[in-house]
């Protein structure tokens, strides 16, 4: 999951992406002071050892 988090003026929003490129997308039209982060669960598949 990825996060953009706008701090403009007195206000502070987050918006929610799925994908990289939809965040990056976005990124680029939205305006104010902001951050991009990918947000990773460590109950996520792909973190998961094989025990192969």
């Amino acid at each position: 999951m990825w996060m953009i988090t706008v701090h403009a003026r007195e206000n502070t929003k987050m918006f929610e992406f799925d994908t990289e490129r939809e965040a990056r997308a976005a990124f680029e039209d939205i305006q104010g002071s902001k951050i991009l982060t990918e947000v990773v669960y460590f109950n996520d598949p792909y973190l998961a050892l094989s025990t192969v």
